[in-house]
């Protein structure tokens, strides 16, 4: 049924929908038993609801879907949200969903305290008021009481920074840096 409707281009009218139904029938006929019979139970029922839907839908609404060109899976997800109502939903100045700042708001301040608590772990027992370490924990913990908005801003930027570090580093570790090697012969010669 699933290809029939395929071929007539019935899969474009709510390809998000259509594409999870081709998806849990191929995982369906991965199963045995009562795993499989609740799972060709579900895909029956979402078939069934598939079907009516079809039916409901007037033969132009399903040729005007079947001549669009075909798309990307997220093209496809975004057509979906815009059909159906999801413009409460998305922030029409940047084109988003509204919920998208809250959670880089909240996987920013995740990662702040990771790196917060990867300083701490860092740091030796008899650290000095002068050790590295010492000072580096000291500061993200002042700059955490402080304003927690900007070591949240802060780790990301250090973050992007580290990023930008190792995608530049040289693939092989074995290669001697030129500081290195520089130091290495003057405490040859000393």
């Amino acid at each position: 049924m699933l290809d029939a409707w395929r071929e007539r281009g019935a899969h474009r009218l709510d390809p998000v929908r259509f594409h999870f139904i081709e998806t849990l029938a191929r995982r369906a006929a991965e199963y045995s038993g009562e795993a499989r019979r609740v799972l060709d139970e579900r895909v029956a029922t979402l078939l069934a609801a598939y079907g009516e839907d079809l039916e409901k839908a007037s033969g132009a609404e399903i040729a005007a879907a079947a001549r669009q060109p075909s798309r990307g899976p997220l093209a496809e997800l975004t057509a979906h949200f815009a059909q159906h109502g999801s413009s409460e939903r998305m922030d029409p100045a940047t084109n988003e969903l509204k919920v998208l700042p809250f959670f880089r708001s909240t996987w920013s301040k995740l990662s702040a305290e990771r790196r917060l608590t990867q300083s701490l772990a860092k740091l030796p027992q008899n650290a000095g008021p002068l050790n590295s370490h010492n000072l580096v924990h000291q500061s993200l913990t002042l700059m955490r009481e402080l304003s927690p908005e900007y070591l949240n801003r802060f780790v990301s930027y250090v973050d992007a920074l580290l990023w930008v570090d190792q995608a530049n580093a040289p693939a092989s570790s074995d290669a001697p840096r030129a500081e290195g090697g520089k130091k290495a012969a003057r405490g040859k010669s000393a």
